[in-house]
């Protein structure tokens, strides 16, 4: 029973956050304009009455709004996201073709954050004497700094010293390339790794500190052992409750990163689709990363299950809506 609670908590969750991100991006952009422009070729159109009447029925743009809403619901839940406006393709296909290269991306730059999280803080706790204090100083104003500095720009800088000063990585990148991947990774990764750091340094310590780590060195344990085999597990406990959320923010990102460097995936194909307000595919898209981040969520509460079994007993964390930009 209480397994089938905490499935019946995540399916109810799941469907809130799908229901929650579809109203808002339906409502966004019809409050944009009509996307009637889209359907019949964009600005410029010299579609004659006719076509334009056809347009309207075919798509339901003359029933009244809720009614357009409901359909558009009735399609999600029905798995028929129907067919882009400016693309004139199925959205389904369009979205399969470029979620592996995001997906890709997002992972990847999880990893590294959480590399780049977890050797800082096994720096700061394991750094002992005079050194320690200048060291743990240096570590939070990096950590700092790396929370507060948009991707933007420090793609922007990588992109001028790697690809255009030093000529040591592309610029662009395509696909699976693991040249052109170093750089939007990077980008991607070091924001979240100054979040993570911070979490996982203050649990590390408070885990070095805490009764069950100064009995295992009472009985002779080193503090390698001590550090893998006690706190690292207590401390990595924080880091991974927000790695659903980190991973949410990593879709989010990839819309940046993709289009600055000129990489393929679903962070570019949104933009272009808010753009043209192409309300099939933008729907369709930002459905897709709500559903991700579910999935990402009940993955990363497993996992703190397997690490912590003292968590089994406690009310599953309810969802929030993955913050997902949609263009500007």
């Amino acid at each position: 029973m209480r397994v089938l609670r905490w499935v019946a908590a995540r399916v109810g969750s799941a469907l809130l956050v799908v229901w929650l991100v579809a109203t808002v991006v339906f409502f966004a952009l019809r409050a944009s304009g009509d996307p009637l422009e889209a359907i019949l070729g964009g600005p410029g159109s010299q579609a004659g009455p006719e076509t334009v009447e056809s347009a309207t029925r075919t798509y339901a743009l003359d029933q009244p709004l809720i009614v357009q809403y409901l359909l558009q619901l009735g399609r999600i839940a029905t798995l028929q996201l129907g067919d882009s406006y400016a693309r004139k393709q199925p959205v389904a296909e369009l979205i399969a073709a470029q979620l592996p290269s995001t997906l890709l991306l997002a992972t990847l730059a999880l990893v590294v954050a959480w590399l780049l999280a977890l050797i800082g803080a096994v720096i700061v706790t394991v750094v002992r004497g005079r050194t320690a204090k200048v060291v743990s100083t240096v570590l939070r104003s990096i950590e700092t700094v790396a929370t507060v500095m948009p991707q933007f720009w420090l793609g922007a800088v990588l992109i001028l010293l790697f690809a255009a000063t030093w000529r040591v990585l592309p610029a662009t990148s395509v696909g699976a390339d693991p040249a052109g991947l170093v750089l939007p990774v990077v980008t991607l990764a070091v924001p979240i790794a100054g979040f993570l750091a911070q979490v996982m340094r203050d649990s590390l310590a408070s885990a070095d500190a805490a009764p069950f780590a100064t009995t295992a060195r009472s009985r002779g344990a080193s503090e390698v052992r001590v550090l893998l085999r006690h706190t690292l597990r207590h401390a990595a406990l924080p880091a991974l409750a927000l790695s659903g959320w980190a991973y949410g923010s990593l879709l989010s990102g990839a819309v940046v990163v993709e289009a600055l460097f000129a990489r393929p995936g679903l962070g570019r194909l949104l933009i272009d689709a808010a753009t043209a307000r192409d309300v099939p595919l933008v729907i369709g898209a930002v459905v897709v990363v709500a559903l991700i981040y579910v999935v990402v969520v009940v993955l990363t509460d497993a996992a703190e299950l397997l690490v912590d079994p003292r968590l089994r007993g406690r009310r599953p964390r309810a969802l929030r809506a993955p913050t997902v930009a949609v263009g500007a």
